[in-house]
Order: C-alpha cells, then structure tokens, then sequence
C-alpha cells in the first residue's frame, strides 16, 4: 500500500522545501511531456499546488527551454500563472537512463519548481554550482539514496567557492537594488562600462555571490531584484573616486529606471478597446501573451529557421585570435548604426537596446571562454558559437523574466559575429518574405530582425517562444505592428497561407476564421481606421500658430521605406537624410549607380515633396571600416564631414554625381554639407559641385551647410552670400559649444541643447542668415521636442526636422501657441543663466 505523503507545511523561512516524499528515484518516462507531468503530479499531490500548474509547466516549456545543462532541467510554470502556487517547494525526478529534452540534450535531474516568490533562486544556485562537479552530479543520477539529493540541493557538501569569489574589498559601500525590474542589461552594461574606466578591481557581492563590476554577464547573473541588498567594494590607487562614481551611476540609473516604469505604468492603465469575436463563430485560438495591441487579418508566412551547423575548422591561435577580433569589431560598428538608426526612427530608448547588446561583446567571460575552446584545439567559428550558447543557457535558465530574456539579446549579438565569421552561415530570413502582406508566424525573432521588418509586407507578428517584455515585443509596439508571443510550437504548424485574425492585444491567433467572424474583425477594423484617418488628417495641418506664422516640418528619414511613416505622421517633407547610412550598412563603397538608384527612389517615395540630402557625413563616432580611415586620437577634432570629403574626391564627386543625375530626372531635392568650419571649404564644395552639374547638364539645386561648430555660427553673416540655406544640427553645436563629448557617461546630461550659450548662436545663425535673406532650420535633437520646437520658432528658425514620430506632437504644440509670445520667451532664455532656467520657462506656456 503506498503510504499518503506527508501534508505540506510552508517552511518557516520562507525558503523552498526539499521533502523526501517529492523525491522519485529511478523513473523512467518515455518522453520530456511525461518527465514534466510526473515531476508537476508530485507536487500537486503534495498540495503545493493546483492541478492546473501541471499545464503551465508544460506551456513554459513550449516557450522557453529549461534544460540548465550537464543533464539537469528546470521545468517550471509560466509566471503569470503563480496564483496557481499554495507555496515553495521542489520535486526531483531522477531518471538513471535520461530523457530526451531537447536535440543533443538528455536529461537525469528533472527539478520541478513551484515557488510563489523567489524562494527557490537559492536552489537555482545551487545547482548552477553543481554543474561545475561533473562526477558529482553523476553520483546523484545514479544514487539510490534521496538523502543524497536532499544534501546536495540543501547546500551540504557543495564544490567549494573560490578563493575570494565572494570576500569584500576593504573600501566599498551598502546599496539597495530599487531598479523596478531589476538589474537588466540597460543598466548593467552602464554599470560594466563605468567600472572599466578605473584601475581599481570593484567586486558588486550579493549574499555569498559575486561578480566583477568590470564584466556584464557575471553582473546578470547575480539576479538582482528590487529590495535586493548588494555591497559595492574597490580596491586599488583610484578605488576612492571609483566608489563614489559607481554609487552616482547606480543612484541615477534608479531614477531613470523609475521613470520609466512609471511611464509604462501609466501607459498600460491607459483604456483601450479591443475585438471580440462573435459567440457564435466557434473560434478556438491558438492562444499566447499579448505584446503589440492591434487586429490584423491576413495569411500568414512562416519563418522557417532551421538549426544551423557550426563548422569546427581549427586554425592557430593567432589567426582565430585575429578573426575573432575582427569579427567583434565589424559587429560593434555594424551595432552603432543599427542603434543610431533605431534611435531615429523608433526612439531613444528603443536604440537603447542595441547599444546593451553591443555592451555585452565587452564582457570578458564570453570572449575569454571563447579564446579556452581556441587552445583546446576548436576552430574560431565554433568555439564562439559554444560560447554563446553556454552563457545564454545560462541567462534562459534564470527565473527572471527579464534576465531571461537578455539571452535573446545575446544570441542575436553573438549570430552577427558569427555571421561575419562564417558568411556562409545565413540562412533565409526577414530579407526573403514574399511582397504580399503577411502575418508573419516564427518560433522567435531577434530584437534587430524587429527593428528591421519591412512594415510594408508584414502586417502583424507571432512567436512560438519570447514574452512580452522582450526586446522584440518591445520594438513590436514601436512599430505598430500587432505581436503575439509564447503561442507554443502548435503555431508553427500552421500551414503558409492559411488565414488568420491576429488579435495583439488579447494574445489570440484566430485560425480559418468564419465569414462572420472576418466581417465582424473587418468591421471593427474599419472603425479603428477611421479613427486613425481623422487622427491623420490633424497631423497633415500645418504648423501654423494662432496669429498665422507658420514653421515647415520635416523628417528624419534614412532609407525610401521610412517614407510612408513620415508622412502619415505628419511630415512635409523629408529635413535630412543622412547618405552616411548607405556606407555603414555594407561591407563596400556604394557605387555612383547605387547611390542614383538610392536617391532616386527616395524622391519618388516623396512624390514632390522637399528632400534634403546630408552629403557624406564620415568621422567622429561614425567610422567606417572599408573606408580603412587612418586613425585619430580625437576623431571629434579631426578630418570629418566636409574635412573628409575635400580630402576624398573618390567619395565626394560619385555621390554629388548621383544627386545630380536624381536632380535632372525630376527630384526636388536639396544638398547640405556637414562639418563646415571654414568659408574656403564651402566656395571649394561649391566649384565641385558646379562643375558636375554642368558637365551632366543637371538643374541647379539649393547648397546648405550644417552648423555644427560655434564658429560656423559666428560667422553666418560671411557664409551666407555663398549658401542657400543652414541646418543647424543642435547635437553637435552643443557638443562643440560647451566641449562636452555628448556620449561621456557622466556628462552626456549636461549636454542639453537649450542651455542659453547654444540658444545665442542659434541666433547668431539666424540674424546672420537674414541679411542675405537665408532661411535657417535645424534638425538636431531639440527639434522633435515640443519645447524646445517652440524656442526655436520663437529664434526665428523656419523649418524644423526630426524623428516621425515627434511630429504630431511638435504641430500640435505650436498650433496652440502665439509667435509673438514665443518671440518674447525666447528673449528671456538667451538671457537665462542656466539651460534649468530655460526649461523651467516652459510653464509659462502653459499645458
């Protein structure tokens, strides 16, 4: 007779129990489904959960792999379902002969977790330590004794820490996470690169673990949550200074982590109205977690994304060393301007995300792993591949949602190195869908095949895997495309072309919908489109304040397929398009031909509207590598912009050739210059620029400058005989104005664009433009703040251009605003002391 197990008893520390009676030695389940449903039945008869939590397992397993390595899994329910949960516990299942996880992993520790809290990191740790002692682990897959298995996951008899690993140094200080999230990759990477502008060793301790502030995945690893108490300790010639930087550093990235949270608070207690399918449509959903609001109807294509095989082709350790180096380098550049272009198009926070990923390819653990399996004899490719997929298992297997999901980030950095190892290595992806609009269905999507989707083929989006806080999710809201993600595998077995309702906002996938059902989502989505139209149409207002002065608007816009967003955002036209973006993105010079092609279709995607083209616009924090630049100690100060073109007619004559040939067929465009520092830099652009266009019997077209330096601005009065127009690019003009480098950890803050010296030469720019009777306009930063848009207007500034969507906003705020007012607020900020005192101007304006 099989004795009832012991009655559950919630330990009184709050800690998981380890409980004889949720131990099963010697199992022997045919597959992982029943591994999970034998471990889940355990603990629901124990009482320590709901019959229910045994779906949830097996969901969670659907959307994430929980096989922690060296034979041992994790499978544990899905985190929204924790109310399923009565307390902290864990059973083990040991199966001596191993069960088939996933292809190439067997599993022989099966640990299911139920935990309401996080009780159960503890084990998680563990176990962690655990795989490091591979005879060990050995002992308790084969053991008959469930003593064994409760010593070990109880801490007794673990492998010993190293020596140090998690000792204090003797100067530090006592810190309290208060990130709502958590320590997550944004942060961490702030952290890391902070504590490797020292000399001093700083060492962030949490508990008994510790990790080298220096190195972002040691510092991930640590788990951190908020409430959670960590001790920050340096030592070394600098660890004083250290110390103090790191806690500013900490101490800031709280209140920017809380802000934002308070932001997405506020954002998702926001009303919103979604579709309900008919009661009588007899719909069953594939059912997931919602990640972008929106309804799409449409046939789906399904991303096919096979297992790639590494090819393991040993070399010497120099040549790897070499590759990989090179490699990293190409994928840190690659990830600049992928950044740069997702901070322009989608946001600052949304680039945000890629400058974390580039952050990880510093962390030495990674790169250092990497390096071992070169001198055990692997080749570069493989042994960069293993490494990555070791520490993002690693990441996946916390129960953090958000740690968990930052191994999403590191397997899409690490698949570009990979890439520029092994070209042969890609596989068809986001680049090969079909031009019709699909719904696309994928088992997950890295956060940078997000942000490149063409929004003009894929109407919505679906994952097997990936949760709602992802990157990917995240750049899915931004784009405004409805998102589904964790549907499970089932998702991928619906056949291409098949038509689908995908319901965002609810997590649903409605599969071969009725033609009631279709009417009715139709129905609703033409209403939500009239919704958008009316929306639309007061953005296509001018921006035209109450006594009739109007200011033009522009976009920001890199490529022709950014155009159709521009506009529907309210652009009239396109203020700059930064041409350095068809260098960065390939691995070659484009051609004479392509750069036509190029900006030939943008003009066309304008129909007639402004175009105004950058030329070149190489230095700086733009480098190009096959460019092969020498190199500079302050790129900032050297040959950039204009400097770099007049000393590389093979890359200034090519382009101003296809401007002009685009100019002959029709293109209204218009050609500025950037880095202007002298007026005999901008006469020697003009005779070039004269000389092709007559030799190709082009239309004349208006030549700006950008006014990025202070004495550009000064002397505006002297360049504007030879100038149609200026763009003031208010990043740099502060940068340069108050010699603040506007990347610097600790004073990018300072760099603030309204500080009253940078507002003085935004007027000397237009006094001196006016008496030639030049136009000036500005397409830096301050310009798609609403704010800021109005000094600006109030300067006298005539055009301003920015990110698509900080248009509506910007309109809106200047069609309720008096010219003569802003005239008059902006004499009292040039004559404010501080750039605080100018912003502080802004509540005279009222909401």
């Amino acid at each position: 007779m099989t004795p009832a197990p012991e009655p559950f008893a919630p330990p009184a520390d709050g800690a998981a129990a380890i409980r004889r009676d949720l131990i099963r030695l010697g199992a022997a389940p045919a597959d992982k489904a029943t591994a999970i449903r034998e471990a889940a039945q355990m603990l629901v008869a124990a009482g320590v959960c709901a019959p229910a939590y045994v779906d949830s397992m097996l969901k969670r397993e659907a959307v994430a792999n929980t096989f922690l390595g060296a034979g041992v899994a994790i499978p544990h329910g899905m985190v929204d379902d924790r109310a399923l949960v009565h307390g902290n516990a864990v059973a083990v299942l040991q199966v001596p002969a191993g069960v088939t996880w996933n292809d190439g992993q067997t599993a022989r520790l099966v640990v299911a977790i139920a935990a309401r809290s996080d009780a159960h990191i503890a084990i998680l740790r563990r176990l962690t330590r655990l795989l490091n002692d591979e005879a060990r682990l050995a002992e308790l897959t084969r053991t008959s004794r469930a003593e064994d298995i409760i010593r070990a996951l109880s801490g007794e008899d673990l492998p010993a820490t190293a020596a140090g690993e998690a000792t204090d140094f003797a100067e530090g200080f006592d810190w309290t996470v208060d990130y709502p999230t958590g320590l997550h990759a944004r942060p961490a990477s702030v952290w890391a690169d902070t504590a490797r502008r020292f000399q001093a060793r700083i060492r962030i301790r949490h508990g008994g673990e510790a990790a080298d502030a220096r190195n972002m995945i040691p510092l991930l690893q640590l788990g951190l949550k908020q409430g959670d108490s960590v001790r920050v300790s340096a030592e070394g010639a600098d660890a004083a200074r250290a110390l103090q930087q790191m806690k500013a550093v900490m101490d800031r990235l709280g209140q920017e982590e809380r802000a934002a949270a308070a932001r997405a608070a506020e954002r998702a207690a926001a009303p919103v109205a979604g579709w309900t399918p008919p009661a009588d449509a007899g719909l069953v959903p594939v059912a997931g977690l919602p990640a972008a609001p929106g309804l799409a109807i449409g046939r789906v294509h399904v991303l096919a994304a096979g297992p790639i095989t590494v090819p393991d082709r040993p070399v010497s350790l120099i040549e790897g060393g070499d590759t990989l180096h090179g490699a990293l380098q190409l994928t840190r550049e690659q990830l600049k301007v992928l950044a740069d272009d997702t901070s322009r198009r989608l946001g600052a926070a949304e680039a945000k995300i890629f400058e974390a990923q580039a952050e990880l390819l510093n962390d030495a653990d990674l790169v250092t792993l990497a390096c071992q399996l070169m001198v055990e004899g692997h080749g570069v490719a493989w042994s960069w591949h293993e490494a990555v997929e070791r520490l993002a298992g690693r990441l996946a297997a916390s129960d953090n949602p958000v740690l968990a999901a930052r191994a999403a980030d590191l397997r899409d950095v690490g698949r570009r190195v990979l890439l520029r190892i092994e070209p042969g290595l890609a596989q068809g992806g986001i680049g090969d869908l079909p031009e019709g609009p699909v719904i696309l269905l994928a088992a997950d999507l890295s956060p940078s095949d997000t942000a490149g989707l063409d929004t003009g083929k894929v109407i919505g989006l679906a994952t097997a895997q990936g949760g709602p806080t992802s990157h990917t999710a995240i750049l899915a809201r931004t784009l405004g495309l409805p998102a589904m993600v964790a549907g499970g595998g089932a998702l991928l077995d619906i056949t291409p072309g098949t038509q689908v309702i995908l319901d965002g906002q609810a997590g649903r996938l409605y599969v071969e919908p009725s033609d009631a059902a279709l009417a009715s989502a139709r129905g609703w989505s033409d209403e939500q489109a009239a919704l958008r139209a009316r929306a639309a149409e007061e953005r296509g207002l001018p921006a035209r304040t109450t006594d009739g002065h109007t200011v033009e608007i522009g976009a920001n816009v890199n490529r022709p397929d950014q155009v159709p967003l521009a506009l529907d955002q309210g652009a009239e036209g396109v203020g700059l398009m930064r041409t350095e973006f068809l260098f960065l993105e390939r691995d070659r010079t484009p051609d004479e031909d392509e750069q036509y092609a190029f900006y030939r279709d943008m003009a066309a995607a304008l129909d007639g509207r402004p175009l105004i083209v950058r030329a070149l616009d190489i230095g700086g924090d733009k480098q190009v590598a096959h460019l092969h630049l020498p190199h500079e100690e302050n790129p900032f100060l050297g040959v950039r912009g204009a400097r770099l073109l007049l000393r590389r007619p093979d890359l200034l004559e090519p382009q101003l050739r296809a401007l002009y040939r685009a100019a002959r067929e029709g293109a209204k465009l218009s050609i500025m210059f950037p880095m202007i520092t002298s007026l005999g830099e901008v006469l020697e652009l003009r005779r070039i620029a004269d000389r092709i266009r007559a030799d190709l019997d082009a239309p004349q077209v208006p030549l700006g400058i950008m006014v990025e330096v202070p004495s550009t601005a000064v002397q505006a009065d002297v360049f504007a005989p030879h100038v149609d127009f200026f763009s003031i690019g208010t990043n740099d003009l502060t940068q340069y104005g108050l010699a603040i480098d506007r990347q610097h950890p600790d004073l990018a803050a300072e760099a603030d664009s309204l500080h009253p010296a940078v507002l003085r030469l935004i007027r000397m720019t237009v006094e001196g433009a006016a008496r030639a009777g030049r136009w000036v306009g500005v397409c830096g930063g301050i310009a798609g703040d609403p704010f800021g848009a109005a000094l600006l207007s109030g300067l006298g500034v005539r055009e301003l251009s920015m990110t698509p969507r900080d248009i509506p906003a910007v309109k809106a705020r200047l069609r309720s605003l008096d010219h003569g007012a802003l005239k008059a607020l902006a004499e009292e900020a040039l004559a404010a002391g501080t750039a605080a005192d100018v912003r502080a101007l802004e509540a005279r304006l009222g909401a």
